[in-house]
């Protein structure tokens, strides 16, 4: 298998490049919060970190959310995530609910949403 068959995709592991993607820009989504960093290293692959907060229920649940994530991840969304960037899913509670393949479709079409940077500046600024 050549590395243009399957693209690598890194974790995020430390507490600091998690609170650096949280300054990057913000998709929402239905089932989750999609926060991406434009780290300006191209060549690097992207990384990727999953949060799920201790109000979205137990230890099993949580595990059963982030589980799902990452396999929406692994199977769809992974294709378009774009090289030097970090991306951190904030799961809501109805990341267990879902539908796995509305899941996952959700989550490829916030990753690929690349004309959103020029969106999300222009309504910061309306706002002040």
């Amino acid at each position: 298998m050549t590395s243009d068959h399957k693209k690598t995709v890194g974790r995020l592991k430390s507490r600091p490049q998690f609170l650096a993607v949280r300054n990057g820009e913000k998709r929402k989504g239905k089932y989750f919060l999609l926060e991406v960093l434009d780290r300006k290293a191209p060549s690097e692959p992207p990384r990727t970190g999953f949060t799920v907060t201790k109000k979205h229920g137990n230890a099993v649940e949580r595990n059963r959310m982030r589980r799902r994530l990452k396999e929406a991840v692994r199977l769809s969304a992974g294709f378009a995530m774009r090289p030097g960037h970090d991306y951190v899913i904030v799961a809501r509670r109805e990341v267990l609910s879902a539908p796995f393949a509305q899941l996952a479709a959700q989550l490829a079409e916030r990753i690929d949403a690349r004309s959103k940077p020029e969106r999300s500046n222009a309504a910061r600024s309306r706002k002040t």
